[in-house]
Parts: C-alpha cells; structure tokens; sequence
C-alpha cells in the first residue's frame, strides 16, 4: 500500500490538471501559431510558467485504484500486476484465466 499522502497529493494534482486545462490549452496554442507576433508569444509563455507546476499532465502518476501503488501499472485495468494478479486468480477479472502448458 502507498502511503496516504502519495495518494493524495496525486489526487490534488488531478483536481489542479482539470481545473487548468483549458487555460493551458489555449495558451499553447497562442505559442505554436506561427501567425503570433513576438510579442504575444513571450506573453503566453510567461502566463504559462505562472500556472501552477502541478497543473501539468506530465506530473501525474498512474497509480493502482486500489492499492495506490506506483509502479507495474496495468493501463487496461487500472491496477499493479501484484493486484492484477490476486484479482485473476479470484476470477473477478472477467475474461482473464490463468494459463497452464
């Protein structure tokens, strides 16, 4: 289990990325108009670098639902391999059996 504080500042920073991402979207695109003048651009980089750092997508972590766990993150289901696994082995993940050979 992670620890709480790593799970909610997580949290926080989703809530942050949401809440600025229209902002942010319109700023970028002011910088890759090849149209902008210097001017303008210089201004939407600064207002840009006035956002919070943790309203960037790139500062969130996949996490486990469950576990919160941070790494060996299935992106299909949401969860580690080490919970993926419990969860197979229940058969409470439908269409996903243990094989044998």
């Amino acid at each position: 289990m992670a620890k709480k504080s790593m799970i909610a500042r997580d949290h926080k920073r989703a809530k942050l990325i949401q809440k600025f991402a229209a902002k942010r979207a319109e700023l970028k695109r002011i910088m890759s108009d090849p149209n902008v003048s210097d001017e303008e651009f210089y201004q939407a980089q600064r207002k840009l670098t006035q956002l919070p750092r943790d309203s960037s997508p790139i500062r969130l972590r996949n996490r486990c639902s469950i576990t919160g766990r941070p790494r060996a993150y299935i992106r299909k289901y949401g969860v580690s391999r080490i919970t993926f696994r419990e969860l197979a082995s229940q058969g409470k993940i439908p269409g996903v059996t243990k094989s044998s050979w």
